[in-house]
């Protein structure tokens, strides 16, 4: 892994690119998903959980900030929220750290490889007042769940919770041109209490006024939806920066009883 990235300003801002100008505006280029550390080549093109294989383009190592705005139990209350996101091509640790007056600090962490069809978590852990967390058995081709959950097989292409935003902006950013408006991404995805496909519909294009750092900044987003499929599913809505290797920029996040999150860009640092 990466040396871990210096603290840096919350609010430090990288601005998007003007029109006309390269969609990348990361510091590096993305890095093209590759075989696992040790094997000579990648594996022959074969189905998988997204159809036929898709190229991926993985974003480069960055830090974003986030405003955060939640309501819970009938009261708004606003905080921050920070994504360390780091690789070597090889490996991977993505961290989601997020803090709100009269909530506890909730620390995501998600780390594992990147391989040929891109990221292949290993381990998942969710903490805020106690840590509960998540085991990828590749080789017993399981789920394992420190919650005592009963364990899931693990399809190919399973995801996290955390690591699938990233997984998406992989994809997206692979062949933007296949994720048209009315299209789905269908993704296996991992909670810390069981395992099941999650399905992203992509409904287009919208530009966002997000609050970034000292002044509003207009971004070109494209925006996808998770729908709750059972009574206690959570919906998800995400905005991926296509100035910035599609990127979550702003994640809203929205349970049965009503209660949501909503994270929006401040500022980005790519220094590791």
């Amino acid at each position: 892994m990466p040396v871990p990235a210096k603290p840096v300003a919350a609010a430090r801002a990288a601005l998007p690119a003007p029109a006309g100008a390269p969609t990348l505006t990361l510091a590096d280029t993305p890095t093209r998903a590759q075989p696992a550390r040790g094997s000579e080549q990648a594996p022959a093109p074969q189905a998988d959980a997204y159809g036929p294989r898709l190229a991926l383009a993985v974003p480069a190592s960055t830090r974003l900030a986030y405003q955060v705005t939640a309501f819970t139990k009938g009261k708004t209350t606003e905080g921050s929220s920070e994504l360390l996101w780091r690789h070597d091509g090889h490996e991977y640790e993505v961290m989601l750290q997020v803090s709100a007056p009269s909530m506890p600090v909730r620390t995501q962490i998600s780390s594992g490889a990147i391989t040929a069809d891109g990221l292949a978590p290993k381990r998942f852990s969710d903490r805020s007042r106690g840590e509960q967390a998540t085991h990828f058995d590749r080789d017993g081709g399981r789920v394992v769940f420190s919650s005592n959950a009963p364990e899931q097989l693990l399809m190919a292409g399973t995801q996290d919770r955390l690591s699938v935003m990233m997984q998406i902006a992989a994809l997206v950013g692979g062949d933007p041109a296949k994720f048209g408006p009315g299209s789905t991404i269908a993704i296996p995805t991992a909670t810390t209490r069981d395992a099941q496909e999650w399905l992203f519909a992509v409904d287009g294009d919208e530009s966002l006024t997000l609050p970034a750092a000292g002044a509003p900044v207009s971004i070109a987003t494209l925006k996808l939806t998770r729908h709750p499929r059972r009574d206690f599913d959570q919906r998800i809505e995400l905005w991926l920066a296509r100035g910035m290797a599609y990127v979550p920029v702003r994640v809203r996040l929205t349970n049965a009883n009503g209660d949501w999150t909503d994270q929006q860009w401040l500022g980005t640092d790519t220094r590791r």
